[in-house]
């Protein structure tokens, strides 16, 4: 039941023969879907910041918003732009990587985008949307074109506080953003 609002699940061991089995997403649909959604929101801040026309800012905004909430509660797979990602991508052998960092990466969005429907669509104008819109394109910026997703670098940073609790299964994230230091056995002599 926990795995019916995931894209994949993937089986199998670890190096050190540990049983893995943890919901998964296609980093290659992540990545295209975030570069999609960078440029429809970066044509509709050109509009809002030169031409002072914020009806793209307004639909756009409540688009990510759907786009977002259908990504954590079902899945990319399932999502506009993640449909139109998992097409672009369909001819690359998938990269894995653990659905939950992502989700909390998207959660986040999802907030970015419900702060900017409801300030778009309430009428307010000037530098707070256009920040808020800056800092999303950055993070999809980041996400699409060099693979650095700062949720999931939050998410790691939670986990290994103790904040957070790691997937039980296993996580597998792009470029080892939630890994987690293991303590070292008792008696062994710690690197200086």
């Amino acid at each position: 039941m926990r795995y019916l609002f995931t894209d994949h699940v993937l089986r199998g061991r670890a190096g050190d023969g540990a049983a893995v089995r943890a919901s998964v997403v296609n980093e290659h649909q992540v990545r295209a879907a975030a570069g999609t959604t960078m440029a429809l929101a970066a044509v509709a801040f050109a509009y809002a910041y030169f031409e002072h026309r914020y009806l793209g800012l307004q639909v756009a905004s409540s688009f990510f918003f759907v786009e977002f909430l259908v990504r954590v509660g079902a899945g990319i797979s399932r999502s506009p732009v993640g449909l139109a990602a998992g097409w672009m991508t369909r001819r690359q052998p998938p990269d894995w990587v653990s659905a939950k960092p992502k989700r909390f990466a998207w959660t986040l969005g999802l907030a970015m985008a419900g702060a900017m429907t409801v300030i778009t669509n309430v009428g307010i104008r000037g530098w707070l949307p256009r920040s808020i819109c800056l800092v999303c394109l950055t993070l999809m910026w980041l996400e699409s074109a060099l693979g650095l997703c700062l949720g999931c670098e939050i998410h790691g940073q939670l986990v290994r506080r103790g904040w957070a609790r790691k997937d039980e299964a296993f996580e597998i994230c792009a470029h080892g953003a939630c890994d987690v230091a293991r303590p070292p056995a008792w008696g062994a002599r710690r690197p200086r």
